[in-house]
Parts: structure tokens; C-alpha cells; sequence
């Protein structure tokens, strides 16, 4: 169980560099959902295999897929076209399908292990995680939320385009001042 959790880690270090390191975005996202099953991994092995099944859901999935069409949209016009054909070689997913492939024999290994063999821990539910989000840490959850909240706003300030635009009953207004 110990080199399982020194292999995943290593390899959640390394994938996390190598996201953090790349210039091509598409590469960084495998490198980066490399570094989620990883840690989804150290989650199992730590006992907690709920929050390793929603590192899977939440992380590996949803955000990695929005991820995925933001950098789809970004990607637009005819070099977007050429990168994404580059991006098809065989050689640019060799080392992330081989640390996905590595972490899914490790996690299989742990699934064959029969109970009672160092895997001990206490299973915790959804309903208790619920409750704990909601009553413990209700706070934090609130913080998260105006964080997330502050991010889309930034999103969406960043994005708008610099075109001043008045309201049409103030049009009339700057028209006489300006005319």
C-alpha cells in the first residue's frame, strides 16, 4: 500500500509539472487529468474513497471538460485547424495514456486486495458529507462560492469588448451637450 501511494504521488508531482510547464494548452490538460487520477489515487489509499470518486466526477470530468471547449473555442480560425491536426500525432499522447495506464493498474491492484490486508477506514457517506459542508464548514463553503462568483464576474469583464454603449435615453442627452 506504501508504494502505491509513493508511485501515485510521484506521478501527480510530475503530471502536475508537466501541466503547469506545457505551452500547448490541449497538452497540459491531459497532463493535468493525469494529476487528478493521481490524486484520486492517494485518496483510495489514504482511506477515503468517496472523495477519491469525486476527484474522478468533479475534477477529472466536469471542470477538465469545460476546460476542453474553452480551449476548443479559443482555438478558432485556420491555425487552430493546423495545432489541432499536430495535436492528433500519436507521439504527443504517449506519456500521458502510459501514467493513466500506470495509475489504472495500481488502482486495479488495490481493488484486488482482499479486506483486511492494511485497508482500514471508516466509510463516509454523501448524506454525512452534506451535512458536514453545511453545518462545520458552512463558511468555507460560502468563501468558495464568492470566489467562484468573483471569478465569473472578472471572467466576464475581461471578455466584453471595449465598445462604450449608452443607454438610448442618454443618447439624446449626450447628442445635445455634444451638437
Amino acid at each position: 500500500m506504501t508504494t502505491i501511494f509513493y508511485i501515485a504521488s510521484i506521478i501527480a508531482i510530475f503530471a502536475t509539472a508537466m501541466a503547469v510547464s506545457r505551452k500547448n494548452g490541449v497538452h497540459a490538460l491531459l497532463y493535468l487529468i493525469v494529476s487528478f487520477l493521481a490524486v484520486a489515487v492517494l485518496f483510495y489509499t489514504l482511506g477515503a474513497p468517496f472523495i477519491a470518486a469525486l476527484e474522478v466526477i468533479v475534477y477529472a470530468g466536469a471542470i477538465i471538460v469545460l476546460l476542453v471547449f474553452v480551449t476548443m473555442m479559443v482555438n478558432l480560425g485556420k491555425e487552430g485547424v493546423e495545432k489541432e491536426s499536430q495535436l492528433l500525432h500519436p507521439t504527443s499522447w504517449i506519456l500521458p495514456v502510459l501514467l493513466t495506464l500506470l495509475l489504472l493498474g495500481e488502482f486495479l491492484y488495490l481493488l484486488m486486495l482482499q479486506p483486511g490486508t492494511g485497508l482500514s477506514y471508516q466509510e463516509v457517506g454523501p448524506k454525512q458529507v452534506g451535512l458536514s459542508l453545511f453545518t462545520d464548514y458552512m463558511i468555507l463553503v460560502e468563501m468558495a462560492a464568492m470566489l467562484l462568483m468573483a471569478g465569473i464576474i472578472g471572467a466576464y469583464h475581461l471578455s466584453k469588448s471595449n465598445s462604450k454603449t449608452v443607454h438610448r435615453y442618454l443618447r439624446d442627452e449626450q447628442n445635445e451637450t455634444n451638437g
